[in-house]
């Protein structure tokens, strides 16, 4: 077809119209996500490239006026029979026109290069500077590509690099933006620019350099020479990348310019960037960016860009003020549109998007669906990322789609679970619509209907049909069939078998049956059957007369009786016999028998039963029927069954029958708030007593706790729809059509794979087809309403690629061959579905589908209220608990300020009924003291009196003071105080009682209540706990005691898949099909899979309390983690976020130091509490190793001697350390909040110290001291408090609250602090771990063989005894290797995480030897399984040291020495249960003396 047939628009531009007149259309490729086209044409004549430029702007403005989409004319030329030095002489200007196109970075190299064309070859020379090698390398790439696809010829192109002598003042240069001179064969300025942008990416290690480089052609040269002359010249100090800068201005006409300058040219898809192709043009949708700091005064903003055919990353160095012009306009799910350089980034090793000219905000460009239909349907199925590893639809986008498609209510039905309930319940916030009554509207009456598709069992199938008057003497028959296939209708039988009992005597039937059909060999694999078989057998009227003839009057023991019965009934009815007879279910009656029994295959049961005889082939098969049910008779009469139908009231099968049946979908509506409870029962049970690989519903159970349910059919691993597939007996389809409240179809693609399964019988989409009109048929037979659902696995039909990805991750060989789960739209379905007619398709789709949503209530999935446990009195009790306290240590009367902040906080507390709260965690805390265990407080339960006083944390946060332990004096106001009001209380001059001339005791950390319960008291505390690790579940266990049996639960998490992982499966599925993808796209794509359930667990230390009255299944449904049916831990279902708005949650943790404490306790004999807290020499360990006794060299250059302390000892705090200079108590709190905040040092707190800004102590390093430094600068408290929340949780400052602390006086530099923060630590919290620290260091101070010892029995990740316990020679020697190794640059010798933690504890071994304590070798008669020792003065190293010796093991053999010494090494490894190779290795150790190696003594060892 001619081109300008195709596009009249041609013909108005007579020109165009002149050139093109022969030119013919090859096709025409849509791009929709970004409205382009590329349009193929090819003409037997040359046409120049402005000609080709002139027609596609014709065409953009005749298609696209509003310049929201472009064409791209692709040309190709019948000149093959050309060669390339020809063509080049041809079609030169052309070359350049579009070389110029690319940017005047490539023309200029080029138009510097001198071209030789000869024959098929080019040789371009081309100047020996990195910006040539760079544009080279792309000209050539350019002529080889161009000749190929434009002119059909291979071409050879090969570069010559040549030297040329720099003169100057020839050319200019244009970077960035900026001009400078430069010689036209010198790009010296450009080289110097881009060694500041490769010292700002070596500083990165990541990105590439966005420095907009273009030098002037020939015809610009002399015209901008002045203008760069003083651009040079200008602010000498700064640097070569500074000179080459300016301030970009937005160009008047064009306001949405975010970045650069305007500019032309047509988009391309960013799928087709897949080399560097110099400059482009691309638009799309911002994934996210990242903007980076450097040290050279600039950022690094990245940002990803995606136009859905593929992502890219793009990349801007910027300054400060470029910084702030562009962010607000490139955000996350922003649009823009921009010009760059497709580049090769060297740092991320991909092509990427630098040198952007400009970026400007475009509208989204994408299309969204929508329901358009009047009347809309309702979704009854669908699946969330909740469903197992299956589907990928976040559960509130789902509800939200719904209803911006103006649907009245959607289902959420994941696969055995209820888990997106909670985040689908919040998609919806009304607020949203207060100003809009329409939609106001539209959300009142909205309805999310909470359901789940259950695999259900069918439990409750009869034992025994048509035996009503069939007494348990009766005549049995036993029989088996032989068939050509499963499906009733289709296949045939092949083979009769029956036995029965005559007297004693077994009598037989057997017979083959002269079908017309083809044996396959699967059914002579499993019965034995052959073709041959069949010959010369009777017809299928004569073989089913004769086998009719010999069971008439029996009863039928069968096997699996609902096939069996089935097909003989089909051939009666073929041949118009009546069969009805009395049957008994043998599988089932033995699975009710025998629960204890493995399995359920007859010859399972057979060998149970210890029956002999084969089970192969209808014949033995029929005989083991016999012989099973024989055996079991004596059983059933033991039972008193007289009459075999009482064989149904047997009752229910057990448990474990019930997880070996087959399983079946089911979709299950709550149909009211009673429902959602009796549903949260059934996932309850599913999980706890019926989980075999899948959490099961039997029927029975179901029907028991079925009140404000509905129960439809599924799709088609329903039984319903599996019936009607391998044709079941009618008999058997009607029973399970009487069970459901409706019935499921859905779209021919959902299950088209069957078409190509041979275990289906369906062969087309009309077999689907067919399907689906029984089941409507089905429906009108009962008076049961058919429904038409998506089976929602996704929510667009793009959005399959997630789920794709996922499948194949996890090895589905179809994952390629997605079926379109989609969430279809009214008209959509009405299509699917227009085979059934017009009416009925309205019916299934629209009508039915309201109607059941019209049967279902509003209701919410979680309880509104707050459910507290009820202890009696606990308001009283805590009341006197913390009087009693405060008075034991301020006397009576209180002080003022002691009783002023006990009432304040005990009236907040109890008014808004959080007394409770405190007491349990009070019994918890006292509990564990009274067994030895200190507890550790986190958060800010410190902030509050009432728990320093209540025993439930030792952090006080009252101002500090002095008070006497003897006569209960305290000094709150004294001269003394009141010159150290701003330290803690720990950190006053030591001072005497006036009174009693007792030494006073100093306390007090000036935290203020309100950061834990807020201004008004009424913010709920959250009172964590740090318990010792080994006493954590004693702990948990006293829980119980407390609320009694069945009132606590662990606290349930979900873990869904990781955004590293999800990027492992994107790019495997990439890699394994040999896909190129970018890392931008891979991010993209993996974005859609993170967060879809893998599995569940626990809360490490969160306990759930339900109070008393109450029943779990009104708030959650509970189950086993991770569906580990080995523990008897009880979890909620739902993540606990979910519900700690009803439920109170215990937060008893396990952690290192209260262990490590109780264990140094133990070994010295030294009260904890009682360290003092400012001690000097502990002090120092944070400035010096001096109070250790040894120097920096003796423990690798160490410069400190807080190796080991928690939270105290890692690089990164030792630095903080070295910068700040720590000299009390008061700061190290402050390093504890900057060590465990974010953004708190690095880059702002530690910046400010270098700069002199602040001190230590001024700087912001807790968020409590931002509200309190608020408001000593008058700021309002209530405000002081929001700005403290707002900073402490990364969300910065409001542009008020800016302008009101600069309006009161508050530094800049503080408000610069604030506003990077990103998290805030509590003083509480910081407190509370400088307390453990200090204890713990007062221990390696003073007891330093107590220290070590517990420090490797507690701490320490990879103690190893041959390595770091046998003397420093071998430590070193040790510690030399690993670290050779971690400093080297080869991959291969990268360190393993173990051995990382092994150089690590050996640091701490090497400071131990430094300080002259040595250890003893291991005594297997004293060591201790895992616990380090100390013994006479050394420390003898516990069992579990030995390389390979597991805690069990080493358990073991303390336990074996108990007995007696050791005969041999054979006598050692038996006795202690461990391996030959740990035995060989302690002998190899020296452990095991002088051992033989065997108990047997030869005759030399008698002569001794």
């Amino acid at each position: 077809m001619k081109l300008i047939e195709s596009f009249r628009q041609i013909e108005e531009d007579k020109k165009l119209a002149s050139i093109f007149i022969n030119t013919e259309l090859l096709k025409i490729e849509v791009v929709q996500h970004i409205n382009a086209a590329n349009i193929y044409i090819q003409d037997e004549q040359l046409i120049h490239r402005r000609d080709i430029k002139a027609l596609e702007n014709k065409l953009n403005q005749s298609l696209f006026p509003r310049a929201d989409g472009s064409i791209r004319i692709i040309e190709q030329y019948s000149y093959s029979h050309k060669t390339a030095e020809e063509l080049y002489r041809e079609y030169a200007n052309s070359f350049l026109e579009e070389i110029s196109e690319k940017g005047n970075v490539f023309r200029t190299v080029y138009l510097s290069s001198k071209v030789e064309a000869e024959g098929n070859k080019l040789c371009l020379k081309i100047k020996d500077s990195s910006l040539d090698h760079h544009y080279g390398g792309l000209l050539r790439n350019y002529f080889i590509n161009t000749y190929k696809e434009r002119f059909g010829i291979d071409v050879n192109v090969e570069l010559e690099y040549v030297k040329v002598e720099a003169t100057k003042n020839e050319s200019t240069a244009v970077v960035d933006g900026f001009s400078y001179e430069a010689s036209e064969y010198n790009s010296s300025q450009y080289e110097q620019t881009q060694r500041t942008t490769a010292a700002e990416n070596k500083e990165l290690s990541s990105g590439n350099a966005n420095t907009d480089t273009t030098i002037s052609n020939h015809e610009v040269k002399s015209s901008v020479s002045d203008t760069v002359q003083k651009t040079v010249n200008t602010e000498a100090k700064k640097t070569a990348y500074d000179k080459v800068r300016f301030k970009k201005k937005k160009l008047p006409d064009d306001p949405d310019i975010s970045f650069g300058t305007s500019f032309e040219g047509n988009c391309i898809p960013i799928s087709e960037i897949q080399d560097e192709i110099g400059d482009v043009v691309i638009q799309g949708k911002v994934l996210d960016f990242e903007d980076r700091e450097l040290k050279i005064e600039k950022h690094l903003f990245t940002f990803s860009l995606t136009d859905f055919t593929d992502t890219i990353k793009v990349k801007l160095f910027l300054k400060e003020e470029q910084l702030e012009e562009v962010t607000p306009n490139i955000q996350k799910g922003a649009f823009v549109r921009l010009k760059g350089v497709a580049t090769f980034d060297k740092f991320d090793h991909e092509i990427s998007i630098g040198s952007v000219f400009g970026i400007k905000t475009i509208k989204d460009f994408t299309v969204k669906r929508k329901d358009t239909a009047q009347m809309k349907r309702v979704e009854l199925h669908a699946h969330t990322k909740m469903s197992d590893m299956d589907a990928v639809v976040p559960p509130a986008e789902l509800v939200k789609t719904a209803f911006n498609w103006g649907h009245r209510a959607v289902a959420i039905t994941d696969h055995g679970v209820v888990q997106g309930f909670t985040e689908a319940n919040h998609a919806l916030d009304k607020k949203k619509f207060k100003d809009d009554p329409e939609k106001l509207k539209q959300f009142e009456e909205f309805k999310i209907i909470y359901g789940m598709e259950a695999y259900l069992v069918d439990d409750i199938k009869e034992l025994t049909v048509n035996c009503e008057d069939k007494p348990i003497d009766s005549s049995y028959v036993a029989i088996s069939i032989t068939t050509s296939g499963s499906a009733i209708e289709k296949d045939s039988i092949l083979e009769y078998a029956a036995v029965k009992l005559n007297g004693e005597n077994k009598e037989f039937f057997h017979t083959y049956v002269g079908a017309d059909v083809v044996v396959s060999e699967d059914v002579t694999k499993h019965s034995g059957l052959r073709q041959d078989h069949l010959m010369n057998a009777p017809q299928p009227e004569a073989a089913l007369s004769m086998f009719l003839q010999f069971i008439q009057g029996s009863v039928l023991l069968a096997f699996q009786p609902q096939e069996e019965i089935g097909f003989i009934t089909q051939a009666a009815k073929r041949a118009h016999l009546s069969f009805e007879p009395a049957y008994v279910d043998i599988e089932n009656l033995c699975r009710m028998l025998y629960p204890e029994f493995q399995s359920y295959r007859i010859g399972a049961i057979a060998k149970e039963l210890q029956l002999k005889g084969e089970t192969k082939g209808a014949k033995a098969e029929a005989e083991s029927c016999l012989d099973i049910y024989n055996a079991s008779r004596k059983l059933i009469i033991e039972k008193n069954i007289n009459c075999l139908h009482e064989l149904n009231g047997l009752g229910r099968m057990s448990d474990k029958a019930i997880k070996s049946m087959p399983m079946y979908h089911a979709v299950i509506l709550c149909q009211n708030d009673i429902g959602r409870v009796n549903l949260y029962r059934l996932v309850s049970y599913s999980h706890i007593d019926y989980y075999q690989k899948r959490p099961r519903i039997p029927k029975s159970v179901f029907l028991q706790n079925r009140e404000g349910l509905l129960i439809g059919s599924a799709c088609e691993a329903g039984e319903l729809y599996r019936a009607l597939v391998f044709q079941r007996p009618e008999a058997e389809i009607r029973r399970l059509a009487k069970f459901y409240d409706y019935y499921e179809i859905q779209p021919l693609g959902n299950n088209e794979f069957m078409i190509n399964d041979d275990d289906y019988y369906v062969k087309s989409f009309d077999d689907l087809k067919d399907l689906n009109r029984k089941i409507v048929a089905l429906g009108e037979e009962y008076n049961k309403p058919v429904v038409a659902t998506c089976d929602v696995h996704f929510l667009n039909p793009e959005d399959e690629i997630y789920r794709r990805i996922i499948m194949a991750g996890q090895g589905f060989k179809d994952a390629d061959h997605q079926a379109p789960l989609y969430l279809h739209t009214t008209d959509e379905m009405l299509e699917e579905f227009s085979y059934l007619g017009q009416e009925k398709a309205f019916e299934v789709v629209v009508t039915n589908t309201n109607l059941i949503a019209d049967k279902i209530e509003k209701i919410s999935p979680v309880r509104p209220d707050k459910c507290p446990p009820v202890i009696e009195n606990s308001d009283v009790k805590l009341r006197t608990i913390c009087y009693e306290k405060a008075h034991s240590m301020y006397g009576d009367p209180l002080p003022e300020i002691v009783k002023t902040r006990l009432d304040h906080e005990l009236n907040s507390i109890i008014k808004n009924g959080f007394a409770v709260m405190y007491i349990i965690a009070q019994e918890l805390v006292w509990k564990s003291n009274a067994d030895g265990y200190l507890v550790g407080s986190r958060g800010s339960v410190g902030s509050s009196f009432v728990a320093t006083m209540a025993g439930i944390t030792e952090v006080n946060p009252l101002p500090p003071h002095y008070y006497c332990k003897k006569c209960q004096y305290s000094d709150f106001d004294s001269d003394t105080i009141k010159a150290n009001a701003s330290i803690s209380g720990f950190d006053l001059p030591d001072a005497v009682c006036p009174v009693c001339g007792e030494r006073l005791t100093k306390d007090g950390n000036n935290i203020p209540f309100e950061t834990f319960l807020g201004f008004n008291g009424d913010k709920e505390p959250d009172i964590d706990l740090n318990f010792s690790g080994e006493y954590q579940s004693k702990a948990h266990d006293y829980t119980e005691v407390l609320f009694g049996e069945g009132h606590t639960f662990r606290a349930g998490t979900i873990t869904g898949l990781a955004d590293k992982t999800a990027y492992g499966y994107v790019m495997k599925y990439f890699e394994e099909r040999g896909i190129p993808k970018r890392s931008a796209e891979i991010e993209r794509i993996a974005k859609g899979c993170e967060g879809v359930r893998k599995s569940t667990g626990q809360h490490p230390g969160g306990i759930i309390v339900l109070p008393h009255g109450e029943e779990i299944y009104s708030f959650t449904p509970v189950q086993r983690p991770a569906n580990d049916m080995t523990t008897t831990t009880v979890t909620t279902h739902f993540d606990y976020h979910s519900i700690d708005h009803n439920l109170l949650k215990l937060d008893i943790l396990g952690h290192d130091d209260p262990t490590m404490i109780r264990m140094l306790q133990d070994i010295t004999g030294l009260d904890a509490k009682e360290i003092p807290m400012d001690d000097k020499k502990v002090v120092s360990l944070f400035a010096s190793t001096e109070a250790l006794g040894i120097t920096p060299e003796d423990i690798d250059g160490c410069p400190l001697g807080s190796l080991g302390l928690p939270e105290l000892g890692t690089p990164f705090v030792i630095q903080m350390l070295l910068d700040t200079k720590p000299t009390s108590f008061t700061d190290m709190i402050c390093i504890s909040g900057l060590s465990h905040g974010t953004d708190v040092w690095l880059g702002n707190a530690q910046t400010l110290i270098q700069e002199n800004k602040c001190t230590l102590s001024s700087a912001v390093c807790t968020r409590d001291e931002i509200m309190v430094y608020l408001i000593s600068k008058n700021i309002e408290s209530g405000t002081a408090f929001k700005i403290m929340e707002s900073v402490r949780k990364g969300k910065g400052l409001s542009e008020e609250w800016e302008q009101l602390m600069i309006d009161h006086d508050v530094p800049d530099w503080y408000i610069w602090s604030c506003k990077k923060i990103k998290y805030m630590f509590p003083k509480a919290h910081a407190c509370a771990y400088v307390m453990m620290a200090f204890r713990i260091a007062y221990f390696k101070v003073y007891y330093p063989q107590a220290y070590y010892a517990a420090y490797f029995s507690i701490r320490a990740k990879a103690m190893d005894y041959a390595t770091m316990c046998r003397g420093k020679d071998i430590l070193v020697n040790e510690m030399k290797q690993l670290k050779a190794r971690a400093n080297s640059k080869d991959p291969a010798n990268k360190l393993s995480k173990k051995e990382e933690d092994s150089l690590d504890d050996m640091k701490i071994v090497l400071e131990m030897y430094a300080r002259g304590i040595e250890c003893q070798p291991i005594d297997i008669f004293k060591a201790k399984a895992t616990r380090f020792q100390v013994i006479d003065d050394k420390i003898m190293p516990s069992l579990n040291s030995i390389n390979g010796l597991g805690d069990k093991a080493a358990e073991q053999i303390e336990e074996a020495v108990k007995d007696g010494p050791f005969l041999s090494r054979e006598d050692f490894r038996i006795r202690c249960k461990v391996s030959q190779t740990i035995t060989d290795t302690m002998a190899q150790l020296g452990l095991l003396g002088d051992l033989p190696e065997s108990n047997q003594m030869s005759i030399l060892d008698l002569l001794k």
